[in-house]
């Protein structure tokens, strides 16, 4: 199973953490593995040179590493969040 890498897609992970109350920023950075969380401030700095497909694949990265809880989310958050939890395998793969 695995999740699209288009725009449309990235825009629906961002609406995902923006409701797990995450701000996500790009900015440029010498990020070794293209992102960082400010401690603990729900902040999510990513790379901003990144393409889409890396973009995704970051955030892919970090909703497998982050404690959501269980949130009230709406139906297209949802069902983004189960798809990213059903796959098999978060950062081997995934990571540019």
């Amino acid at each position: 199973m695995s999740i699209g890498k288009s725009k449309n897609t990235l825009k629906k992970l961002e609406s995902l953490f923006q409701e797990l109350n995450y701000q996500i920023r790009y900015e440029r950075g010498n990020f070794q593995s293209g992102y960082c969380i400010v401690n603990d401030s729900r902040m999510i700095v990513i790379n901003k040179f990144f393409d889409v497909k890396a973009r995704i694949d970051i955030l892919v990265d970090i909703l497998s590493q982050v404690d959501f809880g269980t949130p009230e989310l709406t139906e297209t958050s949802q069902q983004m969040l189960q798809k990213v939890l059903k796959l098999d395998i978060f950062t081997k793969s995934l990571v540019a």
